[in-house]
């Protein structure tokens, strides 16, 4: 009897179970997402401590506060980390953040780069160690879910009673949207969009979870339309959409969902030097603007700041917000007063020059690859992920996010990447036995959820 997903989470093995190691990356996104913001809208940050890019109090006590409970954690679970099988792209994740420490060495400003160095190591240690430890019936993605629907659920009242953001354009006032309790409209955008993405899932579950998954859904694209986020909107379509196609392509093919994905780009590089459309032409079309709000003026003159350091870089956040920086002396005008260069691979050879490309680019093909472990187990589950991570990957193009500070759309990808690295854990060998019995009598049992994946 093949078996509904709704089913599902009525089962032994799907009931929720959100241990003490899944609770650790969790409270670290709900922090970033919920508390850290709020606390921003009703006690702002001067001019002067944005401009310094110190990390506020919150912050300080925060980070440290998650390391030292992960490492105790960690201690608590020894013969649990004995037994971890450490996927490829965890590795190349550490690997990444190990080059980012060295350049250090060499940064413009050492004693800035280290500070934000020290404070990257805390956000992954917190984000990733914890969760490869949680237990295999803790579903995370589900509490995932939960954190940003509650999100949702509580910009409702700042986005009603609150104001637009309005921008004098030189002839007129101009609402370009609202930004509820976050600092700026696109990061309400931005939240909205991975609740969307979240709910879509939730939505394949019968009960309570459906209405839930169905209710996050409507709010989330409110929420993303009232922001006038229209990349967000954008992508929130065109991911999981993007996702599914991908995941179709990999089954029938047998070929890496790394090799498919990054072969688009590939493509549109080729195409576009010859026939002259790009997306600067097609952003013009759509939004009647070339130039990406500005951005293509920013990517100049960071390209001619790569140029002067192209291999290793300025140094991991070593240029932007940093007294005596070439932003400061070179840039024009409103550029010098940017906090990163709105896209997140042109900051990572900013920082750590095209070998920094070279690793950020290992570990995002790795992670891709990995998602095909999902699929085998999993097909809904890794349809969710896959559609996560490119709504992250695509949007970094627009906006800085990969190992980018206390951004909760980097933590989310940590998230991933963790989640991604549980379904790497080889079967226990008395389920795996059943999965290969259940295959050989032609039940419809492989379709149901591993005992060994996390619970819906």
């Amino acid at each position: 009897m093949l078996m509904h997903p709704g089913e599902l989470g009525q089962s032994r093995f799907s009931a929720l179970m959100i241990d003490k190691c899944a609770l650790v990356p969790l409270a670290a996104c709900a922090f970033a997402v919920i508390i850290f913001p709020l606390l921003d809208f009703f006690n702002p940050s001067s001019q002067e401590e944005v401009a310094s890019g110190v990390a506020r109090l919150e912050n300080r006590i925060f980070w440290p506060a998650m390391v030292a409970i992960s490492v105790v954690l960690v201690a608590k679970n020894r013969p649990r980390l004995a037994k971890l099988t450490w996927p490829p792209h965890i590795i190349c994740l550490l690997a990444f953040l190990a080059f980012a420490g060295a350049s250090v060495l060499w940064a413009f400003r050492p004693e800035s780069s280290l500070i934000r160095f020290v404070q990257q190591v805390m956000v992954v240690t917190s984000c990733v160690l914890p969760a490869m430890l949680a237990a295999r019936t803790a579903d995370i993605m589900r509490g995932l879910f939960l954190c940003f629907v509650l999100a949702l659920f509580l910009n409702i009242p700042f986005v009603i009673s609150g104001t637009a953001t309005v921008i004098n354009n030189g002839v007129t006032l101009v609402d370009i949207g609202c930004p509820g309790y976050f600092a700026g409209k696109n990061y309400l955008g931005e939240c909205a969009a991975i609740g969307f993405l979240l709910s879509l899932y939730e939505m394949i579950y019968r009960g309570r979870r459906r209405v839930l998954g169905i209710i996050g859904g409507v709010i989330a694209i409110y929420l993303v339309y009232v922001s006038n986020s229209k990349t967000a909107l954008g992508l929130a379509f065109v991911a999981p959409f993007l996702a599914g196609i991908v995941l179709i392509a990999r089954k029938i093919t047998g070929i890496s969902l790394a090799f498919i994905l990054l072969s688009i780009p590939l493509c549109y590089v080729v195409l576009s030097s010859v026939s002259h459309y790009n997306m600067n032409l097609l952003s013009y079309k759509v939004y009647g603007d070339a130039t990406f709000t500005g951005r293509t003026i920013i990517w100049d003159f960071v390209q001619n700041e790569i140029d002067r350091r192209p291999f290793l870089g300025w140094g991991y956040e070593s240029f932007w917000l940093v007294p005596g920086s070439p932003v400061f002396s070179d840039a024009g005008g409103w550029v010098r007063q940017m906090p990163n260069g709105h896209n997140g691979y042109y900051d990572t050879m900013l920082d750590m020059g095209y070998l920094g490309l070279a690793f950020l680019l290992v570990f995002i093909s790795a992670t891709l690859h990995a998602v095909g472990r999902v699929a085998d187990r999993d097909p809904a589950r890794a349809w969710l992920v896959l559609s996560l991570a490119l709504y992250v990957l695509i949007y970094n193009f627009l906006e800085s996010l990969l190992m980018r500070g206390f951004e909760f759309e980097w933590l989310v990808f940590l998230i991933l990447a963790a989640e991604i690295g549980r379904y790497w854990q080889p079967l226990p060998l008395r389920r795996a036995a059943y999965r290969s019995r259940s295959s050989r009598a032609g039940s419809p049992g492989h379709l149901a959820r591993p005992a060994d994946a996390p619970a819906a």
